[in-house]
């Protein structure tokens, strides 16, 4: 019931102007950001966390608003890309770099791409996927399930496939043996089971191994790939510098994980306001700091 009013709402949004639709969603965002007080705590401690006096008041408190309006303009994103087409996509974005992943493409070789909840990342990871090549990809379901198809169609609209994250490795592989290209987040909390040790805004934490241990197995190169906008309307696609991994012994996939950990935090540095800033990113290690 709850998802069927979702699609009327869904219906009704997409036949107003796209102007209009962005105005409901930040404004909605507005006052997410005036209610959840507890989320801006989170927000807040990861601030102060990285970038201790670096920022004035000001600075920090726009980066607290902007991360409810910027996960509002992904929703909006999700909704649209169920609808608009490659045309569509093209007129928003310019890729910078993009020499260096043809290149690679040339070679006939599966990349990994490697990204992060960082500014418009649906639409960044549709027009990869639509304008450069196919990927494969991983997502989480949802706590209701009948909203899984919908995020679904968003992605698959797109020449994107995707695995639900409990099992998905095997799928990813498979993806890459056949010389097909994947896109994987790589700015999420994790522990010594799934990541290695790396510096990140000046302190040690883990982070997934996952892309390094592929890149060696499959001889895949690692891509950052990053989306950046100052105006919400134009967006620039950068592709980092490829990574290549010759061995699987400890020190390269660490040295290849805290790489890709640098290109990261360049990132934040460049754009503070358009990371995802409301999820405990140092929760196993630093857990203290969300009290």
């Amino acid at each position: 019931m709850v998802y069927r009013l979702f699609l009327l709402f869904d219906s009704f949004l997409m036949m107003l102007p796209h102007s209009w639709r962005k105005k409901i969603f930040t404004s909605l965002a507005t006052l997410a950001h005036i209610l959840a007080f507890s989320r801006n705590r989170i927000i807040q401690a990861n601030v102060a966390f990285t970038f201790k006096d670096e920022l004035n008041p000001p600075q920090k408190k726009e980066i607290e608003g902007y991360c409810y309006r910027n996960l509002a303009l992904n929703f909006l994103q999700t909704m649209e890309n169920r609808r608009n087409n490659a045309d569509d996509l093209r007129a928003q974005v310019t890729f910078e770099n993009r020499e260096v992943v043809d290149a690679l493409l040339s070679e006939n070789r599966g990349i990994i791409f490697v990204s992060a909840h960082f500014g418009n990342w649906e639409l960044g990871g549709a027009a990869l996927s639509s304008l450069i090549t196919p990927v494969s990809s991983i997502y989480k379901e949802f706590s209701t399930s009948a909203f899984d198809p919908y995020l679904l169609q968003a992605r698959t609209n797109h020449q994107m496939k995707l695995a639900e994250k409990n099992g998905a490795l095997k799928h990813i592989a498979k993806a890459l043996k056949g010389g097909r290209s994947i896109l994987l987040m790589i700015d999420q909390a994790s522990n010594a089971r799934a990541g290695v040790k790396v510096n990140f805004f000046g302190h040690e934490t883990y982070q997934t191994s996952t892309p390094a241990q592929l890149a060696y197995k499959f001889n895949a190169p690692i891509v950052g790939v990053y989306i950046v906008s100052t105006d919400e309307q134009h967006y620039t696609i950068t592709f980092e510098t490829p990574i290549d991994i010759k061995s699987n012994d400890e020190i390269a996939i660490v040295e290849a994980t805290q790489a890709q950990a640098n290109d990261v935090e360049k990132v934040i540095r460049s754009h503070p306001k358009l990371w995802f800033w409301c999820h405990k990113r140092w929760k196993g290690e630093f857990k203290e700091i969300y009290h």
